[in-house]
């Protein structure tokens, strides 16, 4: 009685005849995906369409090539994420893997000459380390 009087009733209508009923439902709730899609594209934390300073039609549509490019390839690495037991929304982890940083130590050599400078990785926690080695990061980062 609750969930009538509150929310109310959804009828959906499709033309697939041939789709089962939770096939439609399924279909009707990975609409929410592609809306989450263009949210994230608008969201400056996950892709940032804008700001945008490009004032012919060929280089926005660069820009926006890039920017659904970007979104595609951060639900691809959320996915992976997921298939390998890691459960995180495209935002945390991207925002997980900007917690992945370098620092630059520099050693004075003497009097004479640039100083000795080493490029480590700060350290990561758990959920950092799992996606470092599944994304295979290893191979963009500095040598120790």
């Amino acid at each position: 009685a609750l969930e009538t009087e509150l929310f109310g009733k959804r009828l959906l209508v499709t033309d697939h005849d041939d789709w089962t009923v939770s096939d439609v439902v399924v279909g009707y709730r990975s609409q929410n995906d592609v809306e989450s899609g263009f949210r994230q594209l608008k969201d400056p934390h996950v892709v940032g369409f804008s700001p945008m300073f490009h004032w012919t039609d060929s280089k926005i549509r660069v820009h926006l090539f890039y920017c659904v490019l970007a979104l595609a390839v951060a639900h691809l690495m959320r996915r992976e994420a997921h298939h390998a037991g890691i459960d995180l929304s495209v935002r945390e982890l991207l925002t997980t893997l900007s917690g992945i940083e370098e620092t630059v130590l520099l050693y004075p050599t003497g009097s004479k000459g640039r100083p000795r400078a080493q490029r480590i990785l700060t350290d990561q926690d758990p959920t950092q380390q799992r996606l470092f080695e599944l994304f295979n990061l290893a191979t963009y980062a500095p040598r120790r």
